[in-house]
């Protein structure tokens, strides 16, 4: 599969008139040769692939890297041993890198290292990488979906007045690792009453109180592969107000999966929830994208939001997750991770998004 993955890589390589590339991002050099360490740098030729590690990682090395020549540096300078290669500092050669992934400092280093050579900022060669899922793939996400989905209603029966919202997100990313989660996707969010008004509220050691809102976005990861949803929860009775919020963000989110197909933009998605949410009069509350898509990134392409252009793809994982928020009174939002289709998707998550009072 990493031949395969390096290959195509390589003709966008050839593509924008480069000689090679630098993948310096782990989760790239990951997707590309199976390489699961925490130090690792890839450079990709026209005809080459060179894969550079440490000391510390040089059995695992040779036993995961696929497609590309192992080699290993003996001071851990990934960067800096590239000068011992004089193939890689012929004059003029071109190399792409990712400005977004690769910093400052690094890209001086290089510079430095192999002064030969000419470095351009080429972005477009990672664009699309990995968007559209293999078999194997939307089996690890779809576990990863599948352990996020248990964890959430094993949890539900904890969620109560007293116990504090980092109680909440510790139990929830134990019982992912107990039923075969390698990490958690990202850190958890648990946000309670008035913090449930923050998109990104990530758990704190507010305590709940009896009438508010939880809101839990959380994922598990698989062989590297991540899921990420969603739950709004009231614990006690719900108020009118409560319900009518979370009954327009549900309608919007029923809607946006209704949506989803191969062949139409991000855009269009995004539309059709903003617009039941903005009819409702809450349009200025909801004020990030409607979904993103994932994979071996927790934020990867095709975006969905009302500034993307991206066409959804047959077996494009994305989620979808409207919400509304009201800064000192709380938020609702609900997120599930769908495959596009040719005429439309498919919803993977199955736990329950009736609005729950606890």
């Amino acid at each position: 599969m990493s031949v395969k993955r390096i290959a195509a890589l390589r003709k966008k390589i050839k593509d924008e008139n480069l000689d090679g590339f630098i993948v310096s991002h782990l989760d790239h050099v990951r997707y590309l040769s199976g390489y699961t360490g925490s130090n690792g740098l890839l450079v990709i030729g026209r005809n080459t692939a060179d894969f550079f590690t440490d000391f510390r990682y040089a059995d695992q090395a040779r036993k995961q890297v696929q497609g590309a020549r192992v080699h290993i540096s003996p001071k851990g300078d990934l960067i800096g041993i590239l000068s011992d290669y004089p193939d890689f500092n012929k004059k003029n050669l071109k190399y792409g890198f990712s400005e977004e992934y690769l910093n400052v400092a690094g890209r001086k280093k290089l510079q430095k290292v192999l002064p030969e050579a000419v470095f351009i900022e080429s972005d477009s060669v990672l664009a699309e990488l990995g968007w559209v899922k293999e078999p194997a793939e939307l089996a690890s996400i779809k576990k990863a979906v599948d352990i996020s989905d248990v964890a959430f209603e094993r949890i539900l029966q904890l969620i109560a007045p007293g116990i504090t919202e980092r109680e909440l997100a510790a139990e929830l990313e134990y019982q992912m690792m107990m039923l075969g989660s390698q990490k958690p996707a990202f850190e958890t969010i648990v946000a309670s009453g008035y913090r449930s008004a923050m998109p990104h509220g990530v758990a704190s050691d507010k305590k709940i109180k009896k009438g508010d809102f939880v809101t839990f976005d959380f994922g598990a990861t698989v062989n590297g592969y991540v899921s990420d949803m969603t739950r709004t929860v009231v614990v006690g009775k719900a108020s009118t107000r409560q319900k009518k919020i979370y009954d327009i963000v549900l309608k919007a989110q029923l809607a946006g999966i209704k949506k989803v197909k191969a062949g139409i933009s991000g855009k269009e998605v995004d539309q059709v929830c903003r617009k039941i949410i903005t009819k409702a009069g809450f349009g200025k509350n909801f004020g990030h994208g409607t979904g993103h898509g994932i994979g071996y990134f927790i934020h990867l392409g095709p975006r969905v939001s009302h500034l993307s252009d991206d066409k959804l793809m047959i077996d494009n994982v994305i989620t979808i997750e409207p919400g509304i928020y009201i800064s000192g009174w709380g938020g609702v939002r609900i997120e599930d991770d769908v495959v596009v289709t040719k005429n439309g998707c498919k919803v993977l998550n199955k736990a329950q998004k009736k609005l729950l009072e606890l």
